[in-house]
């Protein structure tokens, strides 16, 4: 059996695989069609124009629902692991109504480009990364108090790691786009989707987009971290037991480990 097989690891796997994926495609069709440059555009100017658009659409849509998917499989285990403990319950909850609004950022990104609903897409990103990075916080706080009873302290530190790898993405994207857009390098630069190296703010536009691609990888970088979460094996089945929680053996030869699913 292969390591992805184990459990649920292949949510995680199949959201981060195929995320990445929509990022790629979509490049490489706008860099062959000539719609961008070649040297880091930003990842929504990979969606902007026709075929790319249809496909970084299709495929974040995709990515959203498998975003969704992971976060209730991620609150499902936290709930069965902790039925007696408020406080880890409570931010349990609230992470997963946070990682749905950052889900739902990302449908907005999907269908909603950036040069035509400029203010709607700055929306979504704005949930996406925004709201995406305070349910990273709740998480790693989560990793922090369940110790060790789901993990170890390495995946409590891999996850902050990458928290704050998200915050200093966030801090450079936001800092460089005001700088950006602040009318001293020109107007309607959100329409512009090709750049001169010797043109007045190529730098600044540079930090941005380099900042966004960071941020991106960032998250999917988070969301790896679940994948040994989601390898349930047969030693929590105790804990599991004693919580409202159906463990369903009939999986036990298909996914070759116990799968768990809670009724609250």
């Amino acid at each position: 059996m292969w390591w992805f097989q184990q459990g649920l690891s292949f949510l995680p796997v199949a959201l981060v695989v195929w995320s990445a994926a929509s990022f790629v495609f979509s490049y490489i069709t706008a860099i062959v069609l000539h719609h961008v440059d070649p040297l880091v555009p930003y990842i929504s100017d990979t969606g902007t124009i026709p075929p790319e658009r249809c496909l970084f659409g299709i495929m974040l849509n995709v990515s959203t629902f498998l975003g969704m998917a992971t976060m209730y499989v991620r609150y499902k285990q936290v709930s069965a692991l902790s039925p007696e403990k408020p406080r880890i319950l409570r931010l349990n909850k609230l992470g997963l109504r946070l990682g749905w609004m950052s889900c739902f950022g990302l449908c907005i990104i999907a269908n909603f480009q950036k040069c035509i609903l400029y203010y709607i897409h700055v929306l979504g990103a704005c949930l996406t990364f925004g709201v995406g990075s305070i349910y990273m916080l709740v998480q790693t706080i989560l990793s922090y108090l369940m110790q060790p009873e789901l993990h170890s302290k390495d995946i409590f530190w891999a996850r902050l790691a990458v928290f704050l790898w998200s915050c200093s993405s966030i801090l450079s994207m936001f800092v460089s786009s005001v700088v950006l857009y602040s009318g001293l390098y020109g107007q309607n630069l959100v329409q512009k989707l090709h750049w001169d190296p010797q043109e007045r703010g190529y730098t600044p536009h540079m930090i941005s987009t380099v900042s966004e691609w960071s941020l991106a990888f960032s998250f999917l970088s988070f969301f790896l971290t679940y994948i040994r979460d989601f390898q349930v094996k047969g030693r929590y089945c105790s804990l599991f037991l004693n919580s409202p929680v159906w463990c369903s053996r009939a999986a036990l030869d298909f996914m070759g480990s116990w799968t768990c699913f809670g009724w609250s």
